[in-house]
């Protein structure tokens, strides 16, 4: 029998152009806005002007917090909470890609409720609220927009992990491609295939439900077909618009049936080593598919045929056993031909990265249709070096 829920509270705004709305949107939450952001791409491309001007037309403050890096940290998390209380702000906006929403869902949430962001993040702790959030993807990666999550690394002892919470939807997610055409190639093609593991993740998943399945099947459909034409020509708008249509299903998925074992292991190598996500996670799909699909033959058939593979008269456990040729070709298409031991993983790191997987991504390891032990989790790591 079907038996789910499903809950999505955040508005989507979605269209190229859309970011002009940015003023009167935010003036409906409050009238002093803390802007997140990296440290320098929205400065270099102009958008953060845009933003603040579009803001001040519509009669709204704001004060920008820059500090947030690639794999974002509970400092960063800190100090843009100590900007947004010194300066009284009453709303966050997320502009940038993933590391900008997670820092800035983080900031809106800490900015209420008291205490060590940690205990949140490992469920000692319950939050009552937050401050309202607008979120400005400006990337094809993390889905964040469309999503109740923010992952951050705790520096004191690398564990990188989600703060998942109902009270950091964004308010509003304004989806602009235009924002997406001056991104470079080194980041669009690891953050793509970002958005194609949320994809194939959930999809298999324990935690699958009838309409998660359909938005995944869709966007690993939308990565397959537009990921490498706008990594060839960043200017595709038209492909890019798939791309973030894409991206954002990717996010609604893994907020309704979440990550699987591919996250799990990437994690930590991300939180350890502060080596790209989407890098990370193209160095381990290949095994992933590998040690998983005996478990959901049926459904890595499927991801094969999206995969452009010819799969006419095959057994079903042939039919899912293709999916892995087809993620080998997508990644050669992307030029993400790297292994773990060339982002700078040693052997020397396998057994702490191990317990840390185990430690902070059970859920993820447990979502897997097959769940390893830790010898397997090791031995995972080692095929990926």
């Amino acid at each position: 029998m079907i038996n789910f829920d499903y809950f999505l509270p955040t508005r989507l705004l979605f269209g190229p152009g859309k970011l002009a709305q940015i003023g009167k949107i935010t003036k409906e939450y409050g009238n002093k806005a803390l802007i997140v952001t990296g440290r320098s791409s929205t400065k270099k491309t102009g958008l953060l002007d845009r933003t603040v001007s579009y803001l001040k037309t519509a009669g709204v403050e704001s004060v920008i917090f820059d500090k947030v890096p690639s794999n974002p940290l509970t400092t960063t998390a800190e100090a843009g909470v100590k900007l947004a209380k010194e300066a009284g702000c009453n709303v966050v906006i997320a502009l940038g890609g993933g590391s900008a929403m997670d820092a800035a869902k983080a900031i809106a949430f800490m900015a209420i409720n008291e205490g060590d962001i940690n205990d949140y993040i490992f469920g000692r702790k319950i939050g009552t609220t937050a401050l309202p959030i607008i979120a400005v993807t400006t990337t094809a990666g993390t889905g964040s927009e469309g999503d109740k999550l923010a992952v951050l690394t705790n520096p004191e002892n690398n564990d990188k992990k989600s703060l998942n919470s109902p009270l950091i939807y964004p308010k509003v997610s304004i989806i602009d491609a235009e924002l997406m055409t001056t991104l470079p190639r080194h980041i669009i093609a690891p953050t793509g295939i970002d958005v194609f593991c949320h994809a194939a993740e959930a999809y298999v998943s324990n935690n699958s439900n009838p309409i998660s399945e359909i938005l995944a099947l869709k966007a690993m459909e939308l990565v397959y077909q537009n990921l490498p034409k706008v990594y060839e020509n960043p200017e595709d708008i038209e492909a890019w618009s798939k791309m973030a249509f894409a991206n954002t299903l990717g996010g609604m998925v893994i907020d309704a049936s979440g990550v699987a074992l591919a996250h799990g292991l990437e994690h930590p190598v991300s939180g350890l080593l502060d080596v790209t996500h989407g890098e990370g996670l193209a160095a381990i799909l290949a095994n992933w598919a590998e040690y998983s699909y005996e478990s959901a033959e049926e459904k890595f058939a499927n991801i094969a045929k999206i995969l452009g593979e010819d799969v006419e008269g095959l057994s079903v456990h042939d039919a899912a056993k293709k999916s892995i040729n087809g993620i080998k070709k997508l990644l050669k298409k992307l030029d993400l031909n790297k292994t773990l031991g060339d982002l700078g993983v040693k052997e020397e790191h396998i057994e702490w990265l191990s317990n840390n997987a185990v430690k902070t991504m059970t859920y993820a390891i447990g979502n897997n249709p097959r769940k390893p032990e830790l010898d397997e989790i090791k031995m995972l790591y080692r095929k990926c070096l």
